[in-house]
């Protein structure tokens, strides 16, 4: 709360870094030491002076600088970073009444697309799972969402901004009356599918073309402004009576690089891009599992005017692959299908461009995207493991369409062994595997792959994953006389003889020292019903044909 902006701006910068960086510790620290009093006081204050600049005792915009929007942005983040991490700090946002300074903030998107992200990440965190705050989005609290949803502007910045209101406004869905939500939840489902639907290696490829170029274009129209420098300087020597011009005032005068997008903004919009797209799988992960709506509203969700409007081409040509989230009720498998493409999911489970990433790999600045495209591409095999949990077979496209998906899963692993090292990513591999051969094995639906998961749970890889992979196993031939025909045919049985000391061993070296207590009690399932498996597997060796 010092009297000097440029001190606060970067006070509030410093607490932002901290609570970052610090994760949920620092955080709770924070808020135990009272930093929300002097939040809550900061960022009411920067509301209430963010039009008329009351803030400021002198001209508060120089250099293109608005003092009052950067030191809210700060302490916005910092805010955001406080309330992810300590439920206290949201109990306080929600009796302090911060929603509506917030808020404020979000209708300066216009003119401040930054400062709307931070304010939007920020709400998305403080709405989930807080019923306290839901009586505070009144009419016009949903109105100012409304507004930022339905922005027109294509930039990447603004595709995430959506995407992150959308999250907020389905968070909030139970504020929303029934004749509109309909509407808004094919809005919501509109703005995942734009963007899921840009391809961002080709993204990369075009926006590192454009930074190549603009600082070319920088570099000559910076020589050349020297030269005319120089030609001046020496004009001027000539004549002792002209009045001396400072150096780099002729310059100065004509430069509009104030106006010019800040440096590295193709980076930012790639980086804008990857956020939009992981944060619009993770929220569709969410809609999925959320608890099943009211028959009026789904009639009124597929009813509406609205979504023919949003209605896309749900079906994969390439796989036959419909896909619908995993819900409760046919109208809602109904109104996914017709509103969010469910190909472009299956698009991001695939790995990232190969140009994308020679460039980003030789590339210091662009080196952190490739971390955020293999981001994408896991929560994008989590969202099929969701999806696939619950789908009717027929909505998925039938026995094909699973065949043709087992083997796309099944390319992923293979084509990339080095990646069987990659936690993370077989985590998320064999979660989809194993929630598309639990849906094939129900319904009698013969394997193409069970061998897969087998190799997987006796490769070098995480004992997590391997038991993962051996739970598969068991749901996918615990029952059925194609899955007997199939165990024979991969010779399951004496592979898992085989195994089973193997698993038993690394559990008593590698478990506790690199598990969690929760992981080691699956682990410990997964040894007994290993046991069992085998056991079963037996009597079936000894059953009359």
């Amino acid at each position: 709360m010092d009297h000097s902006l440029a001190v606060r701006e970067t006070a509030a910068g410093a607490l932002r870094n901290l609570s970052a960086c610090g994760g949920f510790d620092v955080c709770d620290d924070m808020v135990t030491k009272d930093i929300m009093t002097p939040l809550v006081a900061l960022l009411k204050e920067c509301s209430t002076g963010l039009d008329a600049n009351q803030l400021s005792p002198r001209k508060c915009r120089e250099m293109n600088k608005n003092y009052i929007e950067d030191i809210a942005n700060e302490a916005i983040n910092l805010l955001w970073n406080v309330c992810e991490c300590n439920s206290t700090a949201v109990s306080i946002f929600n009796k302090e009444g911060c929603l509506e300074a917030v808020l404020h903030y979000m209708k300066k998107f216009s003119t401040n697309v930054d400062l709307a992200i931070s304010v939007a990440n920020c709400l998305q965190a403080v709405t989930e799972d807080n019923p306290d705050l839901l009586s505070s989005f009144n009419a016009s609290a949903q109105q100012v969402l409304e507004t930022v949803i339905l922005c027109p502007e294509s930039t990447m910045k603004h595709i995430l901004l959506r995407t992150l209101i959308a999250g907020t406004i389905w968070n909030i869905k139970d504020t929303i009356p029934p004749g509109s939500l309909g509407g808004m939840i094919n809005v919501i489902l509109k703005i995942f599918s734009e963007s899921l639907a840009i391809d961002a290696g080709e993204t990369i490829i075009r926006m590192n073309e454009a930074e190549k170029n603009r600082l070319k274009l920088a570099a000559e129209t910076d020589t050349e402004e020297n030269m005319s420098d120089v030609i001046d300087n020496c004009v001027l020597s000539e004549d002792d009576n002209m009045e001396e011009i400072p150096k780099g005032k002729v310059r100065r005068e004509n430069d509009i690089s104030d106006l010019l997008p800040s440096d590295k903004w193709e980076l930012k919009e790639v980086t804008a891009l990857l956020m939009a797209q992981q944060t619009a799988l993770e929220i569709i992960v969410n809609m999925c599992c959320s608890e099943d709506p009211s028959d009026d509203e789904w009639e009124e969700l597929s009813s509406s005017d609205e979504s023919d409007l949003f209605m896309e081409n749900s079906y994969n040509e390439g796989t036959g692959l419909l896909m619908s989230p995993l819900c409760l009720s046919d109208e809602v498998n109904s109104a996914f299908l017709n509103n969010l493409i469910p190909k472009k999911i299956l698009e991001k489970t695939a790995f990232p461009n190969s140009v994308a990433l020679d460039i980003c790999m030789h590339n210091p600045s662009w080196k952190p995207l490739i971390k955020k495209l293999n981001a994408v591409q896991c929560r994008a095999l989590t969202c099929l493991h969701s999806i696939l949990l619950v789908s009717d077979v027929d909505c998925l496209g039938g026995a094909s369409a699973l065949q043709s998906l087992a083997q796309h899963l099944s390319r992923l692993v293979f084509s990339k062994m080095e990646l069987l090292t990659d936690t993370e990513f077989l985590e998320a591999i064999t979660s989809a595997l194993r929630a598309l051969l639990q849906t094939m094995a129900s319904k009698n639906i013969s394997q193409m792959i069970g061998k897969f998961l087998l190799d997987v749970a006796m490769k070098e890889s995480s004992l997590v994953v391997a038991g993962e992979a051996l739970d598969a196993l068991f749901d996918v031939f615990a029952d059925g006389k194609e899955a007997e025909k199939a165990a024979v045919q991969i010779k399951l049985l004496p592979a898992l003889k085989e195994f089973q000391p193997v698993f038993k061993m690394r559990m008593r070296k590698e478990g506790k020292g690199q598990y969690s207590t929760d992981q080691l009690c699956v682990l410990d399932n997964v040894k007994m019903n290993l046991r069992r498996f085998i056991a079963y597997q037996e009597t079936l060796g000894k059953t009359p044909t």
